[in-house]
């Protein structure tokens, strides 16, 4: 039992302080959570300055992403743009330009059939007049020769026989002409026109012949002259008849036979392309065929040595659904009959080695890391080993053992207590699976 001195030669002896290794702690434990909220402070402020920082730089980033997207856009719709109107104005000078060639082919044909038109009108105007004015001179020629045969003091009348007989043929080219005109039958005017012609140089022959006041070579003039005359004024009615009756003339036939040669030649030509193309697709068609065959024939032979089981179903259902051979619906719809994949080729030892395979490969790459590089195991320090025999410090500390507090211990961080979570639910699941 010790006993306190409070008095030295009568004096009062003052209070000494004394070593409070409790208050000690205390003080040091507060010291050490103020600095460790100090630094869990700065360090959040730290952390959120820095995801301000790195959130702003993304924003940034992820803002010149998006007008760097709409800036190309932009130049890909201003350059489509720029293609559609140059694409367009192609377009419209194709057109004007194959519009003016139409119109110019159809002036030019217009300008052709204006000329061609021009040219018919006038070759049919000389050639009207031209027989009419033949006729007219050959009639001048053998009316006088025909006055003087038939002149007869006695007779007087038969001066009007040369009036007769040169208007039998006029007055048939005449009929001849109203009945191209009126469309009907120019025959009897034509047989009329040759009659009265003949009729007419008959009698100059003769008058040439027995007359010496018109002599043998006026005869002969004047029967060409009665004979000439009509004849061309026939053949001018006879092209009009045939145009006005649609007739095609000997040079349009030829053009159509012509025309009807190199059609004809033309189809030939594409009948045979067309047959050799018919005989190329057949022929093509028929190597397909051929080759289908010869992999049908492969795959029936590798799934049968390959896979029997599913082969014995698959040709089953081959057999009862009418096909000729083993289709890959029919094969697909046997392998899922046999094995439960729906995956052809995959049987359930494949699909439980995979699933094995994809587990070990998800726990190496998702699961926490264990031993030195944990990062709960950073988060303590480590501990230095003790000598076996050195005394116990608890009992050598005057007595007091030291008093700990909540709140003392420096509390883990939010990542290295989601670390210790997922340890401590791993180390469950292994217990549990062994």
């Amino acid at each position: 039992m010790t006993t306190a001195i409070t008095k030295v030669n009568g004096q009062p002896v003052a209070d000494e302080p004394r070593f409070d290794p409790v208050a000690l702690a205390e003080a040091e434990a507060i010291r050490t959570r103020a600095a460790a909220e100090a630094d869990a402070l700065r360090t959040e402020a730290e952390g959120k300055a820095d995801a301000e920082k790195i959130k702003a730089t993304e924003e940034a980033e992820r803002q010149r992403l998006a007008n760097e997207r709409n800036r190309l856009k932009l130049e890909k719709d201003q350059a489509s743009h720029a293609t559609f109107i140059a694409e367009q104005q192609r377009r419209k000078e194709a057109a004007e330009a194959a519009a003016d060639k139409a119109r110019k082919t159809e002036d030019e044909a217009e300008a052709k059939e204006a000329a061609r038109a021009a040219e018919q009108r006038r070759s049919e105007n000389t050639w009207k007049w031209g027989a009419r004015g033949i006729y007219a001179v050959g009639l001048i020629i053998a009316a006088p020769i025909q006055f003087l045969h038939f002149w007869d003091g006695e007779r007087p009348f038969l001066v009007a026989a040369p009036a007769l007989l040169e208007g039998l043929a006029l007055v048939s080219a005449f009929g001849a002409a109203w009945a191209v005109a009126h469309r009907r039958d120019v025959m009897p005017y034509r047989v009329g026109i040759l009659l009265g012609a003949a009729i007419a140089a008959t009698i100059n022959i003769i008058g040439g012949r027995t007359n010496p006041d018109i002599g043998i070579d006026a005869g002969i003039i004047g029967a060409i002259a009665s004979l000439g005359g009509p004849i061309i004024l026939m053949a001018y009615e006879h092209g009009i008849a045939q145009k006005a009756d649609g007739i095609v003339s000997w040079r349009e036939k030829r053009d159509a036979e012509q025309k009807a040669k190199e059609e004809a030649a033309v189809r030939e030509k594409a009948k045979q392309e067309k047959a050799e193309a018919e005989k190329q697709a057949a022929s093509q068609k028929a190597a397909q065929e051929k080759r289908a065959e010869e992999e049908q024939q492969r795959k029936d032979a590798d799934r049968k040595n390959d896979h029997l089981d599913v082969w014995e179903v698959a040709d089953a259902l081959r057999s009862a659904r009418g096909s000729s051979v083993v289709t890959e619906q029919i094969w697909a719809d046997a392998w899922y009959r046999v094995t439960g994949s729906k995956v052809v080729g995959v049987r359930p030892e494949l699909e439980a080695a995979s699933r094995a395979a994809q587990a070990r490969m998800k726990a190496a790459t998702e699961l926490p890391v264990l031993g030195d590089l944990s990062q709960v195991g950073s988060q303590k320090a480590p501990r230095t080993k003790k000598d076996p025999d050195a005394p116990d410090g608890r009992r050598f500390n005057g007595g007091v053992p030291p008093l700990r507090r909540a709140g003392d211990a420096l509390p883990y961080c939010d990542a290295a207590k989601k670390q210790a979570a997922l340890e401590q639910a791993d180390t469950v699941a292994a217990n549990k699976t062994i």
